[in-house]
């Protein structure tokens, strides 16, 4: 299978294509803003109140102020967290003098894992086993479906769904380069028939899909919604689990259980 080139320019990555306007660069302007309090805090303690700071809460100051920034920018909550601890993870690494090589390798790995994450907005969310019956029950079985999931990480959802469905086509699309390639392995020791390409969703036509499930982040879902609605064909499914399309009512919300996330169906 060839994976048709979208023409539709619905879904831009970032707004005006703007790098400077990125997450991950709002997320590096935090951190050196909240690094400048911190430096002040240390000063003005030192100047005015003689209390003697220690380095720990001054750390703790620089966490704090980097986590009020990232709300006040309006950065979704995982960066928060992300702010939080990373000050952390660099005394960590100073304290215990990690080596340069380790270093550069959990670099490689957070790269080849998240790879495009600073612009598409989307980290990695491994989906609950006790999603693949919800999915199951709303698919049609008409021989020859196919289905993609954009942004399908370690490839699990559609391997399992194409040894429960072997009459029907099941593939993936991933932009990071280590998810994608260990699904691609995956699949080939696997007894189900999932193919695995490494790509933009965003290129893809998806006039050639009958379902089109996603596990992105709520940042992707305008754009995801706005491309099925200019290339899906009618009668197909959507389907996102846990994010809604803000101001679109589903025809259909799915719990298994009541501490698992909404799969939100809609029959375009």
């Amino acid at each position: 299978m060839e994976l048709a080139s979208s023409k539709s320019p619905k879904g831009k990555i970032s707004p005006d294509g703007n790098i400077l306007l990125s997450p991950a660069i709002r997320a590096l302007f935090v951190q050196c803003i909240a690094l400048l309090l911190s430096y002040l805090l240390y000063n003005l303690d030192k100047e005015f109140f003689a209390i003697s700071l220690s380095p720990y809460l001054i750390l703790v100051a620089h966490s704090l102020f980097a986590v009020l920034i990232s709300i006040m920018l309006r950065l979704k909550w995982w960066w928060w967290l992300i702010e939080f601890i990373f000050p952390y993870a660099v005394v960590a690494s100073l304290v215990y003098q990690l080596s340069p090589g380790y270093s550069l390798l959990i670099f490689v790995l957070m790269v080849l894992l998240f790879w495009s994450t600073y612009r598409t907005q989307v980290p990695y969310f491994p989906s609950k086993s006790s999603l693949l019956p919800c999915i199951l029950e709303q698919m049609p079985t008409m021989p020859g479906l196919r289905f993609i999931d954009v942004g399908s990480g370690f490839g699990g959802l559609s391997l399992n769904l194409s040894r429960a469905r072997p009459e029907q086509h099941f593939y993936g699309v991933e932009i990071a380069p280590f998810p994608w390639l260990a699904s691609w392995i995956r699949a080939r020791f696997s007894s189900g028939s999932a193919e695995f390409f490494l790509g933009n969703y965003l290129t893809l036509d998806f006039a050639g899909f009958d379902l089109i499930f996603a596990y992105l982040s709520p940042a992707a879902m305008p754009a995801l919604w706005e491309k099925a609605q200019a290339e899906m064909k009618k009668g197909a499914l959507l389907m996102s689990y846990e994010f809604p399309i803000p101001g679109i009512e589903a025809d259909l919300q799915i719990k298994s259980s009541a501490n698992d996330p909404v799969l939100y169906v809609w029959r375009i």
